[in-house]
């Protein structure tokens, strides 16, 4: 009884009794004339969208520019596409090219590349390259350092156009720069392309001038794992007092999805002229280190395809 009296005494305690009591009197007929509360019911659907109904897995937009799957995966040895890592993403290609030329030599070429993806639709690759002939000699060719730049996010413009730049020092030749304009696009489901147009040019003698034209076609027979298709390549070479020289190649393609973070191409081409080499085959292996690619889609509504 002291307890309560002490209790009391506090300033505001009769104004907190005051309207516990209240409540306990008015609780039969509030609860008698109130319905129960009912909330509205939620639906819970798929963070991963379908953004492009009746397309492959591979061909459904990603990253930040919203581009398709299949392009962050080098479809065609020969024919760059776009940007093939998003941005802060790496990836390592280890490539095989072997040559059979008419008079009798061959000569097989290593390839050790590493990609590296940068904001604003920015990407550098390093290149260390060294080959070995006929006779097994084994020596350095070259290094190089290749800069992508695309215009706009997929889709903007159309056949999305990429500008690609690349410094090479040689060890035995004049060293290079080459430019090229990237360009490629899925006309339809299953059917990818790519074309490149090109331009080296040697630094010093002997001044040896190539233009270039290389173009892809694919077909995807199994989604993210298996597509075929064909490859051509053309260049013109011409250097300072030497006749000029025009190569054409063509032949299938294969690329073989082992995983989802790793993919091999193969390209056996055949030359049809004269300074062709009789065969020109490519190798290709490639691995992703990024983030896993699928979880990141764009919206629909901002693409053009």
């Amino acid at each position: 009884m002291n307890r309560i009296k002490t209790w009391l005494a506090l300033p505001g305690a009769g104004w907190l009794l005051l309207a516990l009591t209240h409540t306990a009197s008015g609780q039969e007929t509030t609860n008698s004339t109130l319905s129960p509360l009912r909330l509205s019911e939620i639906m819970v659907t798929d963070t991963q969208p379908t953004n492009r109904p009746g397309w492959l897995k591979e061909e459904q937009y990603i990253g930040p520019y919203g581009q398709p799957e299949w392009t962050t995966e080098r479809r065609f040895p020969g024919t760059r596409i776009y940007l093939q890592q998003t941005p802060w993403n790496t990836g390592f290609e280890q490539w095989m090219r072997f040559q059979h030329f008419r008079g009798g030599t061959d000569l097989a070429r290593f390839q050790e590349e590493f990609e590296i993806g940068l904001p604003h639709r920015f990407q550098v690759d390093l290149y260390e390259t060294w080959g070995t002939d006929q006779d097994w000699h084994t020596g350095q060719d070259e290094y190089s350092v290749e800069l992508r730049y695309a215009l706009a996010d997929w889709g903007v413009i159309p056949l999305n156009p990429t500008l690609y730049l690349e410094y090479a020092q040689h060890d035995h030749d004049a060293n290079t720069l080459e430019g090229r304009i990237l360009l490629g696009t899925d006309f339809s489901p299953r059917w990818h392309w790519g074309l490149n147009l090109g331009c080296e040019q040697q630094l010093s003698d002997p001044n040896n001038t190539e233009l270039a034209v290389t173009e892809g076609l694919n077909y995807t027979l199994l989604d993210e794992r298996l597509g075929v298709g064909m490859e051509m390549e053309y260049y013109h070479e011409k250097a300072d007092g030497t006749p000029a020289a025009n190569e054409f190649l063509i032949g299938p393609s294969v690329q073989w999805r082992i995983t989802p973070r790793t993919h091999l191409d193969l390209a056996p081409l055949i030359g049809c002229t004269h300074d062709s080499p009789t065969v020109e085959a490519y190798v290709v292996f490639g691995i992703d280190f990024g983030l896993i690619k699928n979880n990141h889609y764009a919206p629909t509504s901002v693409r053009g395809q």
